[in-house]
């Protein structure tokens, strides 16, 4: 090809192939919006002019982070300046309430350049996560000036506070048989109790794609069936060579699939967040509830939660803990935030854990990755009641009874808005979805995860996909 010269690349920082400065918005939404999409359409004629990631050399890498920068620069400009308007296009005047991956497709279509289309998106998946260009950065980008927009950022936290699609439909098999089957999940009805069971087996109950989108469901249903009073969640027993058997509350986010790059920031990484984790603190949003300018979600269905940690709460799992009301733990069992190992964001512990343990106290989960054990003092700040793992039925089931009262899920309801105001979890939220998406491609999360993995090839476990609780954070 005329662009390459033996194999090699033409240098885009030469002569006509220099990326132009990124165009400064003049505050009209249309000229501003076709500036936009020909300096991101010019940035990546260039980068194709470079070798594949993984075939670049260091002064091919360099060009290709300043053609990046100079194109997300010009993302963030734009959306500095039209958030908003951007927002009210694809609502409809927010008439409309898309979900996130429909609103990020829309806006691929209608703002050409603002985020990546679906045929940059399926490329990124056919790569593991160190060879992606980082489409996901873009993304957060984008989200994270509609959430820090309070108009748009509110009615996207509410439409996501909606029942996810299908809901309804496993509601009413719920409803006849007081069981509902999900390839990850499985939910049972035991009196004015719902159990859910996390049941990713084979990788410690860790968290994926499809674990995150059965939970939001089970936590639909549970929130919409009026005959339950109480959710209670467990992890199941797994499969995993050292803890075969063993039930496990969860072990994180799931590691060998963050390495394939089968990790989506959309559906998991933000989608958790605003998904079924903020609809088990806030409740659930019907049709017409929070329609209008700055409306509270205060006609949300809000129910009290119980969560029994067998084992341990790794990462994901201990951030759930942040948001029930009540948390049983077997003897022997630890918790863990071990950001500083990962080198992500663990969600919203950063926001949540504070009001728990204190400052000081977050700093050493979150910084330092410090286990917190079962039989130390600093457990009580977050486990409200420590029992051989024999008894452990039988304290849920005490636990149901206190919290199935009428009166609770109000009062927790206003223990949220006092502690969480909306417009907090929506700043938070805003910061959030723009430094975990850097954070999922940094150099330092790409190497972590490469050794994991490749530790986990050594051993010669090919069934062991999630690496066990002594490789995950420092002890």
């Amino acid at each position: 090809m005329s662009e390459h010269i033996s194999g090699r690349a033409k240098d885009p920082s030469a002569g006509h192939d220099r990326l132009p400065a990124a165009p400064a918005p003049l505050g009209d939404l249309t000229p501003d919006a076709e500036a936009l999409a020909r300096h991101t359409a010019e940035g990546e004629r260039l980068l194709a002019l470079l070798p594949p990631r993984p075939r670049r050399t260091e002064a091919d890498a360099h060009r290709a982070t300043a053609l990046h920068d100079s194109c997300r620069a010009a993302r963030h400009a734009f959306l500095a300046r039209h958030a908003d308007a951007v927002y009210d296009t694809l609502t409809a005047g927010r008439t409309r309430r898309p979900r996130l991956a429909e609103l990020a497709a829309e806006a691929a279509l209608r703002f050409p350049g603002l985020v990546p289309d679906a045929a940059r998106l399926a490329e990124e998946r056919e790569r593991v996560q160190a060879h992606k260009e980082g489409r996901e950065i873009d993304q957060g980008i984008f989200f994270g000036a509609l959430l820090r927009s309070p108009t748009a950022g509110t009615h996207l936290i509410q439409t996501m506070l909606r029942p996810a699609p299908g809901s309804s439909a496993h509601l009413a098999e719920f409803h006849r048989r007081d069981r509902l089957e999900l390839p990850a999940v499985l939910v049972e009805r035991r009196g004015e109790a719902a159990h859910v069971t996390f049941r990713n087996a084979h990788c410690l109950n860790a968290e994926d794609n499809r674990l995150i989108a059965d939970l939001e469901t089970a936590v639909d249903v549970v929130l919409l069936d009026d005959r339950i009073r109480v959710g209670v969640l467990r992890g199941g027993p797994v499969t995993h060579p050292r803890h075969a058997g063993k039930r496990i509350f969860s072990a994180g986010i799931n590691l060998k699939e963050l390495r394939s790059g089968a990790i989506s920031f959309v559906d998991f990484l933000l989608g958790r967040e605003l998904g079924y984790v903020n609809k088990m603190a806030r409740g659930l949003l019907g049709e017409g509830d929070g329609d209008g300018e700055r409306a509270a979600p205060s006609g949300a269905v809000t129910k009290p939660w119980v969560g029994v940690v067998d084992a341990f709460a790794i990462g994901g799992g201990m951030q759930l803990l942040l948001v029930l009301d009540r948390v049983i733990a077997e003897e022997g069992a630890f918790l863990s935030l071990p950001a500083a190992d990962e080198g992500i964001v663990p969600g919203l512990g950063n926001l949540r854990l504070t009001r728990l343990t204190g400052a000081r106290l977050a700093r050493q989960i979150i910084l330092s990755g410090r286990r917190i054990h079962t039989d130390e003092p600093a457990a009580a700040l977050l486990i409200d009641e420590v029992v051989p793992a024999a008894a452990l039925d039988e304290a849920a089931e005490r636990a149901v009874r206190d919290l199935a009262g009428p009166a609770v899920a109000a009062n927790r309801a206003m223990l949220t808005l006092a502690e969480e105001p909306l417009d907090l979890l929506r700043g938070y939220l805003a910061e959030f979805a723009v430094v975990q998406a850097h954070r999922i491609h940094s150099p330092d999360v790409l190497a972590k995860a490469e050794r994991h993995w490749a530790r986990s090839r050594t051993a010669g476990d090919p069934s062991a996909e999630q690496p066990s609780a002594g490789e995950r954070a420092p002890v």
